[in-house]
């Protein structure tokens, strides 16, 4: 949330600077992000003077320029600026743009130069309104009044303000906090507490006065459980037009563009006080009658954007005496904002159920300054005040006179929450004793009254805006987020006890040995949200979406189920770097993934369906080597996951014996392998990520993804007992075999048959070239595999590899019908 400096200054006193400001709010829990110097124009108008045109002559070489001359402050020599507006002429007091001025459009910005106009030299530039930011005409050039001094600057003329932009990250507890009065107030409990001498203060409403009764419109709540308050008053004979120069100054600071003097005035209120205010134009409100009520399901209704919507009967709605309105807390209708030809406004102020307001944004994709306030909860003993304000305001601003009672429905008593604080309990949570003055004048700062004192604690009414602050420890948390974390010294003893290490240790250790291995490989370590989006899921087979585990009010439809898998999250990651010319990239990451079952649905266990794992996900793209000059550049492969995956697996301990890998057909993958124990149990599967998901993701290079089942590969390595032996005194042997096979079987299964032969001697097989060319029989190919004996005890002789291989050959060409070349 943005906040100014200046605007901040109006509701308390204070003498920090800026960053100081940043850094008392981010002591408080209102952390401060950024603090922008900001001005009420773009530029500051740094650079622009009042200038005077001595003379003005037609350009000998254009139809439409002219040539002038400007003197540019008094007793200086004139300057010879080309200009092509139409209505310069000699004696006028104009706005000039000096040489080495820096003029803005936008976010485009241009420097002033000397330079040739159709050959004749301009040492500058006569402004328009929109050249300069102060205004939208293009027509002609400013002139300014006769009596305005040559030599001003254009930013005292123009009273330019300079301010700062505090940028507040405003936690969902704190509704609060969401406008400059309510920083204010945390802001100022900061100061007494440390020392400073400071006063809250808001605007008085004492002035607000019914002047008649002419128009008069009555207001019905139907649904008085999503609306507990609503008011509303009326006043005639406005006159809508631009808001003065202070208004849109203050609303431009904090980003908001001024569209209207009534507009204004509500937008103003919310970011002052919180309060979201709601401005009608009279005439539509039809029958003179205001109706908050529910709708049947799916009546259409068009918003302020133009798009038609089809409401819920949950969604609450502010209607006339014939048709809805507005979605109520969230967003107007069409037809019955206030335009320029609005002559009567009916101003609303309510207070409306947040989980009804939240529900209704998301189920339309909502998300307006209204709704963010509303859904979070307001003060709802600051309606009145805050349409009184708006009354008043738009009375000032835009004429007209208060032509109605106000109109107060209330439907719901709003008492304090009370909250028993015993000074010991304070003592305990924060660990520090806390002096009680202290405790009573902090949360009396904060605005919570003690109704009772013992010498043992307090009892405390807090006020009912906030909803974040109900019980003891919360009324701790904000006594020591006031009193100073810092405030609180760390001991100099250390109170502990003796643990056993357990499942979870074990878990631990072991991934902080694989990522530390991964990362002397070259992979960074990311971290995705847990919370993802269910269209990733739709169509797939190997992650149904089905099996979603969704959230019943998500924040928005990105954020909208559990994820089933890791591998979405790291093409969102792949896609980020590679927009960014970072396109060769090694991901890690350790992660939950959540399923729902609903198979195992039980009425007596509801959590029965749901179930969470923790995975391992890797990623490849892009090139292993580049830029190099000792290699050429080679792009990752598959193969190259498959030997970190390996690697992993013999980090832990686990036999590649005991491994059985096989090819897996899988919607995720174009081509994939699968690893699992003897007993069936999935430890890995690993592959080419398809073309099609790449191309949702907008991602060109391959991408090559492994899954590793963490609690799986825990199970699989509970028993491995690291152990080691002397190495052996007597030679390995190694033979090699030309193959010649079908195309489709693998090298796995050679190995695979290798061991089963072999289990004693034979210590590893290993393929070292692969050919396929027109040499051989269609669909056959040859592979070229090593083995290597070796036995611990003797010196392997010939006969007894003779008799090896000879088992081995036999049993790959009746198995795998294979022959040698």
């Amino acid at each position: 949330m943005n906040i100014s400096y200046n605007w901040l200054k109006e509701y308390v006193d204070f003498d920090l600077n800026p960053h100081e400001v940043a850094a008392a709010l981010t002591s408080i829990g209102l952390e401060t992000g950024s603090v922008e110097p900001v001005e009420t124009i773009k530029g500051g108008l740094h650079g622009l003077v009042v200038g005077e045109v001595l003379t003005c002559e037609p350009h000998p070489n254009s139809d439409h320029m002219h040539v002038c001359t400007v003197r540019l402050a008094p007793g200086e020599d004139p300057v010879q600026i080309v200009c092509g507006a139409p209505n310069v002429a000699a004696g006028q007091k104009v706005i000039v743009a000096t040489l080495g001025t820096k003029l803005y459009d936008g976010d485009q910005s241009f420097t002033i130069k000397r330079s040739k106009l159709r050959g004749i030299e301009s040492n500058g530039m006569i402004c328009a309104e929109d050249e300069i930011g102060v205004g939208t005409d293009h027509a002609g050039i400013i002139v300014l009044p006769a009596d305005t001094p040559v030599g001003l600057p254009a930013r005292q003329y123009y009273n330019v303000q300079d301010d700062y932009l505090l940028e507040v990250d405003i936690t969902p507890n704190r509704a609060d906090a969401c406008s400059h009065y309510g920083v204010a107030r945390d802001l100022c409990a900061w100061l007494r507490q440390n020392g400073h001498t400071a006063t809250l203060r808001r605007p008085s409403v004492d002035t607000f006065t019914v002047d008649n009764h002419n128009l008069d419109i009555s207001v019905h709540v139907d649904n008085t459980e999503a609306c507990p308050r609503y008011a509303g008053v009326t006043v005639s004979g406005v006159t809508v037009r631009e808001s003065p120069q202070w208004l849109q100054d203050k609303l431009r600071t904090i980003g908001l563009r001024p569209i209207n003097n009534v507009v204004d005035i509500t937008n103003y209120i919310v970011h002052a006080f919180g309060q979201p205010l709601h401005c009608f134009d009279a005439a539509q409100v039809k029958g003179r009658q205001v109706i908050v009520r529910t709708l049947p399901e799916g009546t259409p209704f068009v918003t302020l954007d133009g798009t038609e919507r089809r409401l819920s009967d949950r969604d609450l709605m502010i209607c006339n005496a014939h048709e809805p309105m507005c979605i109520a807390g969230v967003f107007g209708g069409l037809a019955s904002g206030s335009t320029e030809h609005t002559t009567d406004v009916f101003l609303e102020s309510a207070y409306f159920h947040p989980t009804w307001i939240r529900k209704t944004a998301r189920r339309h994709g909502l998300n307006t300054d209204a709704s963010f306030r509303f859904e979070r909860g307001i003060d709802p003993n600051n309606v009145i005040y805050c349409l009184k304000l708006a009354a008043i305001m738009v009375k000032e601003l835009a004429g007209g006179t208060i032509s109605s009672d106000i109109k107060d429905v209330c439907n719901a008593q709003f008492p304090p929450f009370r909250v028993e604080l015993p000074y010991q309990y304070v003592h305990d949570l924060v660990g520090k004793t806390i002096p009680e003055t202290t405790i009573k004048n902090i949360v009396t700062s904060l605005e919570m009254q003690i109704v009772a004192e013992t010498p043992d604690g307090l009892t405390l009414d807090v006020p009912p805006y906030r909803v974040d602050v109900q019980r003891p420890c919360d009324v701790v948390e904000d006594i020591l987020r006031i009193y100073g974390y810092n405030n609180v010294e760390i001991p100099t003893t250390l109170h502990s006890s003796l643990t056993t290490k357990g499942a979870e240790d074990t878990s631990n250790r072991l991934q902080n040995l694989v990522a530390e291995q991964l990362v002397g490989c070259g992979f960074n370590e990311i971290l995705n949200n847990s919370l993802t989006r269910a269209a990733y899921y739709d169509n797939l087979q190997s992650y149904p979406a089905d099996h979603l585990v969704r959230l019943l009010n998500p924040l928005s439809a990105d954020l909208n189920v559990l994820r089933q898998t890791l591998l979405f999250g790291g093409l969102e990651s792949i896609a980020h770097n590679a927009n960014r010319k970072n396109a060769d990239l090694k991901f890690f990451e350790f992660g939950n993934c959540y399923h729902y079952d609903t198979a195992k649905n039980d009425a007596e266990r509801p959590l029965a369906p749901y179930s969470e794992e923790l995975h391992l996900g890797l990623w490849l793209t892009g090139k292993k080597v580049a830029g190099s000059w000792a290699h050429p550049d080679e792009d990752s492969s598959v193969y190259e996951l498959k030997a970190y995956v390996e690697n992993i697996f013999a980090r832990l301990g686990l036999n590649k014996r005991d491994l059985v890998i096989g090819n897996l057909t899988d919607d995720i993958f174009a081509a994939a392998l699968s690893v699992h124990t003897r007993g069936g149990k999935r430890l890995a599967s690993f592959g080419i990520v398809t073309r099609k998901l790449l191309k949702d993701f907008d991602i060109e290079h391959e991408v090559y993804f492994a899954d590793l089942n963490w609690k799986e590969l825990l199970k699989a390595v509970r028993n491995v007992q690291v152990s080691y032996r002397e190495l052996s005194k007597f030679p390995a042997v190694k033979r090699d075999l030309a193959l010649l096979l079908d195309k489709n079987v693998p090298f796995s299964e050679i190995e695979k048959i290798a061991y089963e032969t072999e289990k004693k001697l034979l210590k590893d097989v290993s393929l070292f070239d692969v050919y396929e060319g027109k040499k051989l029989e269609t669909g056959k190919k040859s592979y070229a595999v090593s083995f290597l004996l070796q036995d611990e005890n003797a010196t392997l002789n010939d006969k007894q590899i003779d008799k090896i291989m000879s088992k081995l050959i036999t049993n790959l060409e009746n198995k795998l019908g294979a022959k040698l070349r």
